[in-house]
């Protein structure tokens, strides 16, 4: 469900303390955010592949100029302006630039420059430019290209590699039923694409995904006269699911072979990588259940099963996520992440996948791991060892296993690596601090600041905010975020909105400027006289495995009681109205405003709930058999979640959001609620975004968080 989890990321918040005198509108809060008032940063940071060197770009003259500093020179001094760059292109014959294109410094040692929709590389030593991918190809669907120069893409839905003269037809069979090279599994699992080039570039590994039997699902395009149904495949919990194969093929010999991944059809192939020799493909084979992984090995010239590394079980389920990691300087040894001792961390296994040693450990989760060093020796990783709401970067030697933390200050941290490993640039921010970035000199321990951001809110009033954490029934912390109104005056009462999402993959609470969120909504709703509550319930990201499953098989009941814990604590403080509470949430965080209005009808006044889940039933099988199994295997789980079944409950007011043409959570679980609720005389609201698929995008944006303040305007003021 991470892909429905981009709009709420987009709604956590934190404040600063001011006694300016503006005040928030709305296009401030869901627009102007984004431009005059987002927080200045040095823009495309990068370092210069191969040096300790960085570069960014700055306005001088209203025109865009790259930058260049060091340790020694952190100032940075004018590198590449667009007249220079235009001044090479005109000596290769390539058309001149308008404004500065997209350039890569980072990646090789060309500079890897998008224009005019081709990509092309230039070589700062012998002052010459490639053709990398010529627009044609750049622009052909899933286009993607390899270091030796061939580029696989989609056409008439069958797959096609091209060696830039000529293109070669791959497969033949390929339809609306029958999908290659393309993102599967409805992107779970760490999935995002299809094709997966080796290291030399000659081979691609791809996705078959045979979909026929998933039932057709009708989306309506309202746009044409009349209005026509386009069908999405949407396997539901307990029905039949596509299924995935995964073909090698060789650009040398021009051959495909299949991987022969066995029975049953309806496993998941997830996490594909390639040996450093390109000899072998590995992938993590998840069953259906999802609670057994095998990490199994492939010969990528025969399609022959080799072997199984190792196994992964869990009573409740298993979620690879990352694929196997080679040592940069031993290809008999590779890094794997798991959370099989409760929290994810790093596993060092031999090709033969007997594990050598874990790496890392702690109650804390490795968040991403950043490469290695040039040797080799030593890896870099992002972790919560710190804190669940702070982000640092570590650096692991993979002999002695011992490990070092790189940044500093308790904030969230985004880093990028020197080639060599030497030279880190160190971008963080805190609910205090609106950006800062140091460069960090590993060995020597050194930190310079290369830039500091102002506040861009300082000439706003603001209510005051605060993260803190309260003690759920189960005992666990459980995050929360709380904006005062502005001008607070503790002895009178205050309306309450609390906000929540409480599933898989979503963390709102960070210690970060406005908390990584897209909006200054929450101190909008501050100025307008309300406390508002951010709460990350059991079930959310980042806290460890048990956090999580703790919803296994009957989702939302635990999430209920942490927000019955914030209610208490909401109810104590003395400047909070009970009677005039709020309560919000998208998607799962939907689900969970729905079904808390329902079992617990006493405690909110109004609530608003978008492209919410309201049976788990019409929900898709890979997200919802993980964590509630099937209908046929759970039925009273999916009965006491059929939240339709329980509208006559409803005793507060309640808003449904959602957007039309919704593939992911579709409308009719929406639609299904609002009959039943019909059908006993049970009164809510509805709103449609017509054109919009699960998030509501865009301009209609400001229109949809209008919707949503003037309905517990109305209802709670």
């Amino acid at each position: 469900m991470k892909k429905l989890v981009l709009s709420l990321l987009l709604l956590s918040g934190a404040g600063i303390v001011n006694g300016q005198q503006k005040n928030l509108s709305m296009l401030d809060a869901m627009s102007n955010v984004r431009t005059t008032l987002a927080p200045a940063k040095l823009e495309n940071l990068q370092f210069l592949y191969g040096t300790e060197e960085y570069l960014y770009t700055k306005k001088v003259n209203n025109e865009t100029v790259w930058f260049k500093g060091s340790a020694a020179d952190q100032e940075g001094k004018p590198f590449l302006t667009l007249s220079q760059l235009n001044q090479k292109l005109s000596t290769a014959n390539q058309k001149a630039q308008k404004i500065m294109p997209a350039i890569r410094f980072n990646q090789e040692k060309n500079w890897i420059i998008t224009a005019n929709g081709s990509t092309l590389a230039f070589n700062p030593v012998s002052n010459t430019f490639t053709v990398i991918t010529e627009s044609q190809l750049a622009g052909k669907d899933k286009a993607e290209r390899s270091v030796a120069g061939y580029t696989a893409y989609l056409e008439n839905y069958n797959l096609f590699v091209s060696d830039g003269k000529t293109a070669k037809q791959v497969t033949n069979d390929g339809t609306g039923n029958i999908v290659y090279a393309s993102s599967v599994h409805r992107d779970e699992f760490g999935i995002k694409k299809g094709t997966y080039w080796s290291n030399d570039g000659k081979q691609l590994a791809f996705y078959r995904m045979d979909q026929s039997m998933v039932a057709d699902y009708p989306i309506i395009d309202w746009t044409s006269r009349p209005a026509k149904n386009v069908n999405i495949k949407y396997p539901m919990a307990g029905d039949k699911i596509h299924e995935v194969t995964v073909g090698v093929y060789n650009t040398q010999n021009q051959a495909v072979v299949y991987l022969k991944t066995g029975v049953p059809a309806d496993q998941y192939l997830t996490n594909i990588a390639w040996s450093p020799d390109d000899k072998f493909v590995y992938i993590a084979v998840l069953n259906r259940g999802q609670n057994h992984m095998e990490l199994k090995q492939f010969n990528a010239q025969t399609g022959n099963y080799i072997k199984t590394l190792f196994e992964e079980r869990d009573d409740k389920y298993v979620e690879p996520l990352v694929p196997v990691l080679f040592l940069k300087n031993d290809p008999k040894q590779f890094i794997w992440q798991s959370n099989r001792d409760g929290w994810n961390h790093l596993y060092l296994y031999n090709a033969q996948g007997k594990l050598i040693k874990q790496l890392t450990k702690g109650k804390w989760e490795v968040l991403e791991v950043k490469g290695f060093d040039a040797s080799g020796d030593n890896l870099f990783y992002e972790s919560t060892e710190e804190s669940p709401i702070t982000k640092n970067l570590y650096v692991v030697n993979i002999k002695s296993g011992k490990s070092k933390r790189i940044t500093s200050g308790f904030a969230v941290h985004k880093t990028e690596i020197s080639t060599s490993g030497n030279t880190v640039l160190d971008y963080f921010s805190s609910t205090k601090n609106p950006g800062t970035v140091d460069l960090i000199e590993v060995k020597k321990g050194l930190k310079k600041q290369l830039f500091q951001a102002e506040d861009p809110l300082k000439d706003y009033k603001l209510g005051e905010s605060s993260i803190f954490t309260i003690k759920g029934k189960a005992g666990d912390a459980i995050y929360c975020n709380l904006f005062k109104p502005v001008n607070l005056d503790s002895t009178k009462k205050h309306p309450v909105i609390v906000y929540w999402y409480g599933g898989s993959h979503a963390q709102l609470i960070r210690d970060q400027w406005n908390g990584g969120a897209g909006n200054y909504w929450f101190q909008y709703l501050a100025e307008q006289g309300f406390v508002v509550m951010v709460i990350d319930t059991r079930g959310s990201d980042n806290r460890g495995k048990a956090f999580e499953q703790s919803m296994f098989r009957r989702v939302g009941d635990v999430q209920m009681e942490d927000m019955m814990s914030a209610v208490t604590y909401l109810k104590g403080l003395p400047y909070t109205d009970a009677e005039n509470m709020g309560l919000f949430g998208w998607s799962f965080g939907g689900f969970n405003t729905v079904d808390f209005m329902l079992n617990h009808p006493d405690v909110f006044k109004a609530a608003v709930a978008g492209g919410a889940v309201t049976n788990w039933n019409f929900y898709e099988a890979m997200y919802t058999e993980r964590y509630m199994d099937t209908p046929q295997e759970n039925p009273e789980g999916y009965a006491a979640t059929n939240l339709t079944n329980q509208i006559q409950k409803l005793k507060g007011k309640l808003l449904l959001i959602h957007g039309l043409q919704d593939n992911v959570v579709l409308q009719q679980h929406t639609v299904e609620l609002v009959k039943k609720a019909v059908d006993d005389n049970i009164q809510v609201d509805y709103m449609i975004y017509p054109g919009h698929e699960h998030n509501v995008i865009g301009k209609d944006r400001t229109h949809l968080y209008q919707k949503v303040t003037d309905y517990f305007m109305q209802n709670l003021k």
